[in-house]
């Protein structure tokens, strides 16, 4: 598609399922965005029965700039295939209906895109809760235990990440990989940013496009969320067998060792410490966090918020390597990492390594 004079710079994609308490506020800080050369949003609404449409609908009446879509196969790919054909912009964004962003978000984004290096400018993706157990599960993804490898769920300085919270990339990038991937209904970005490193594109986390999202107010929602996220990490690292991090496989390990500490008799010895460790790893980063002035019952259940993040994770990871295969390429991947980095370290130490002249 080639993009008119009078297009906009940056195109807003926003898919929409049932979000009529968040869309309101989050359509006012997207219209509230200063992007060079302007911006449209395109919301892309899949049958909401909560009165998001009509929302939405009130709103465009008197913002000139959303125009609302319609998605009839209800999956966030399809919405996001359907914005980015419709789009006229030469940036495209996706932004979510319950993440609220800081008014710079698009600027920074576009900018660090301009500056050539990058294929993908995102931000952090930090949670705050609005609900008891939103709040709490807000509270597991600030610790490390919470977020894994998730290089992208913390505050920091500039960095390169290996997938990306939402953000903006090129037109033309998005349309030489096809956009999306319809085939993967979670895991959408995690599967389409192997994609864009495999061609040869870097994908960066600026801190000035630090995002806040909702996280979910139940542990049988968190857990369902956790569930589906196992699942298709097995096909996307089927797919993509570099995708996948160490941090990947700790929670189907944990799921397995916390079935196996139940079994009876003496064999379960080993398990059931494993399980005792996990525990106690836990309960210590529990009490730290009572330790900041967190409320004490938040505090005290944040083990088992842990508890179902990581076995429904794990569980639907197994669900999945028997749903689409075990992700053998992957893991095979991984394990030659870990030796080659074993086999690096070692001749470090025992000065047998590969040595680098005092000019570099």
């Amino acid at each position: 598609m080639t993009q008119s004079s009078d297009a906009p710079a940056v195109s807003v994609l926003v898919p929409v399922l049932n979000e009529a308490s968040h869309i309101e506020t989050t359509l006012a800080m997207m219209c509230d965005q200063q992007v060079p050369g302007g911006l449209e949003i395109l919301v892309i609404d899949g049958g909401s029965t909560d009165g998001s449409r009509e929302i939405v609908e009130a709103v465009l009446a008197r913002e000139p700039r959303i125009r609302l879509l319609d998605n009839p196969a209800q999956q966030i790919p399809a919405a996001l295939n359907i914005g980015l054909r419709a789009a006229r912009g030469g940036y495209i964004a996706r932004m979510d209906a319950h993440t609220l962003y800081p008014a710079g978000y698009l600027a920074a984004g576009l900018a660090r895109l301009e500056a050539g290096d990058v294929a993908w400018a995102s931000g952090p993706a930090l949670a705050a809760g609005d609900g008891r157990w939103s709040r709490r599960v807000a509270m597991a993804l600030s610790t490390p235990m919470g977020i894994g490898g998730a290089t992208f769920r913390r505050l920091g300085p500039e960095t390169y990440v290996d997938t990306g919270f939402t953000g903006i990339l090129r037109r033309s990038t998005l349309e030489s990989l096809d956009g999306w991937d319809e085939g993967w209904p979670v895991n959408e970005d995690g599967e389409l940013a192997a994609r864009v490193r495999a061609a040869g594109g870097r994908i960066v986390c600026l801190p000035a496009m630090a995002a806040t999202y909702t996280p979910r107010n139940s542990l049988p929602a968190l857990a369902r969320q956790y569930w589906r996220y196992g699942q298709y990490r097995v096909k996307t690292s089927r797919r993509h067998p570099t995708s996948m991090r160490r941090s990947h496989v700790l929670p189907p390990a944990f799921s397995i060792v916390t079935a196996l500490a139940f079994l009876p008799g003496p064999y379960g010895w080993l398990p059931r410490a494993g399980l005792a460790v996990w525990i106690a790893a836990a309960v210590t980063i529990a009490g730290r966090e009572l330790s900041r002035g967190r409320r004490p019952v938040d505090s005290a259940l944040l083990p088992v918020v842990f508890a179902v993040m990581h076995l429904a994770w794990g569980a639907g990871f197994l669900v999945g390597c028997a749903r689409f295969g075990p992700p053998a390429g992957a893991l095979a991947h991984l394990v030659r990492t870990a030796t080659s980095r074993s086999s690096a370290n070692a001749g470090e130490a025992t000065g047998t390594g590969p040595r680098v002249s005092a000019r570099g």
